[in-house]
């Protein structure tokens, strides 16, 4: 948190200097009084690993109304609640998986927040577990193949 230093600004007003962990080279200043901006802390590796083990227990949200769905796919995606994306994904993941099973292609909508979804996702269990999005990927069907069996 600090004062902005930059021409044309008082450097009395506070902001958050973040730098995204996957796009080298750009910086975001956002105050810290805005309230249309949910910040809340990068969750650590501990609560990454809990989160990933807790992943068969999270429900996948069901919505048959397509405007209510996109909804609450761009409502997951503003809050970046890693519970509500996991959510999503699932419900995604079976909604293509039915399509595909009656000879239809997923939905644009779908196709759209499945991918922004698992990317807000990875990326933060891989800054967390210290690893790309692809081992991220791998360690979560890993986990997923090895509940499965346990069953």
């Amino acid at each position: 948190i600090t004062g902005m230093k930059m021409k044309g600004a008082s450097g009395e007003k506070l902001y958050y200097v973040l730098r995204p962990c996957f796009q080298k080279g750009n910086t975001i200043f956002t105050p810290v009084d805005n309230s249309k901006i949910a910040m809340r802390a990068v969750m650590n590796k501990a609560e990454a690993e809990a989160l990933v083990e807790r992943i068969p227990e999270i429900e996948a949200m069901w919505i048959d109304n397509e405007k209510t769905r996109e909804q609450k796919y761009k409502e997951a995606v503003r809050q970046n609640d890693p519970e509500a994306l996991i959510s999503i994904i699932k419900m995604i993941y079976w909604r293509k998986r039915t399509r595909m099973e009656q000879g239809k292609k997923a939905t644009q909508t779908d196709e759209k927040y499945f991918q922004m979804a698992e990317k807000l996702l990875y990326m933060e269990l891989g800054t967390a577990l210290g690893k790309s999005r692809e081992e991220v990927y791998e360690v979560i069907v890993a986990f997923m193949e090895k509940n499965r069996e346990n069953e």
